[in-house]
């Protein structure tokens, strides 16, 4: 009788166990994680592959929302990567989560070594600059995205200022 009991709850427990990471692997934080993971992997499509078909992507150094999910992953993500090959973005400190939101600062750096989608060349400059992003989350994936940060600080970097 007991070994039945104990088989049984061990059966329970390793279904669960086995279970527990797709649970994870849908919360807020989990897909803004592993989409920063995929940008620090130089992968575009993967990244991109996060976004919501509708999404709106938002940077206010530009002003304009990029709406739509090809758009974002043309607009943003390729012309960052395509212009800095070595890109690196890291979280500062842990993320701010609430329900379906998650904002967090963080630190882009990399070398400009590839022309920029708008035909800016190249500069060869080494640049690191902060900001802070702010993320919705719907059905795991990215609806919104808002970038914050000091554009005239990048660009003084870059040497276009």
């Amino acid at each position: 009788m007991h070994r039945r009991q104990f088989l049984t709850s061990a059966a329970v427990a390793a279904a669960l166990f086995v279970a527990a990471p797709s649970f994870a692997a849908d919360t807020a934080q989990s897909v803004v994680e592993a989409y920063v993971a995929a940008w620090n992997a130089h992968d575009s499509a993967k990244a991109a592959g996060y976004f919501a078909d509708d999404v709106t992507y938002y940077d206010a150094s530009v002003g304009k929302p990029v709406k739509g999910k090809e758009a974002a992953k043309t607009g943003v993500i390729d012309n960052f990567l395509k212009a800095v090959p070595d890109a690196v973005w890291t979280m500062k400190g842990a993320p701010v989560v609430e329900g379906d939101r998650v904002s967090f600062e963080w630190e882009f750096s990399g070398t400009n070594t590839g022309p920029w989608a708008d035909g800016t060349a190249a500069t060869g400059k080494k640049f690191s600059f902060t900001g802070a992003s702010m993320f919705s989350i719907k059905d795991g994936k990215i609806a919104t995205q808002s970038d914050y940060y000091d554009a005239l600080g990048f660009y003084k970097q870059l040497g276009l200022m």
